[in-house]
């Protein structure tokens, strides 16, 4: 899947620092996960998650990853989690819709994150980490990532694609 390039966003404060290689230890999960740092214009920002399968064994992926946004604490923050982008942007490779996605030892499946960070009344929702499972029941990966919802509190989801 190829989320479209946007300009780099430059955030003044304190922020979680991404992590742009993957653990050097394979969880016992057999699957790590690696957030990219999110590209953002105008309001808009659009994040790519890899997940790996660094186990010995095949794993099969349908659908969605369920995924749940978290602050500084690691509390889950009240976010809507939406299938598609239909709500937030038009993008078609966001809402493709789910398909069969075998990984095999050392391959990858990508997902797609897009939110707006727009901010009109109230207090703004900043997420300071992604959890994530592969799918439902699976064991959560959570890495640290900047989700500056502002008020919107919409998060779109792409289904997962092959890396």
């Amino acid at each position: 899947m190829s989320i479209p390039a946007i300009p780099p966003l430059t955030i003044d404060g304190p922020t979680p620092s991404a992590s742009a290689q993957p653990s050097p230890v394979c969880p016992a999960s057999g699957m790590s996960l690696v957030a990219e740092e999110a590209n953002a214009a105008m309001g808009l920002r659009v994040m790519t998650l890899k997940l790996t399968n660094c186990g010995g064994t095949t794993r099969v992926l349908n659908g969605y990853p369920d995924v749940r946004v978290l602050d500084a604490g690691r509390k889950q923050l009240a976010v809507e989690v939406l299938h598609g982008a239909a709500d937030i942007m038009t993008d078609d490779r966001f809402d493709a819709g789910p398909v069969r996605v075998a990984l095999r030892p050392g391959e990858q499946a990508v997902t797609g994150l897009v939110w707006r960070n727009t901010v009109t009344d109230g207090t703004p929702a900043n997420g300071a980490y992604v959890s994530l499972a592969p799918s439902a029941g699976a064991d959560r990966l959570t890495v640290p990532s900047l989700i500056d919802l502002g008020t919107t509190g919409k998060l779109g989801v792409s289904a997962w694609a092959h890396g």
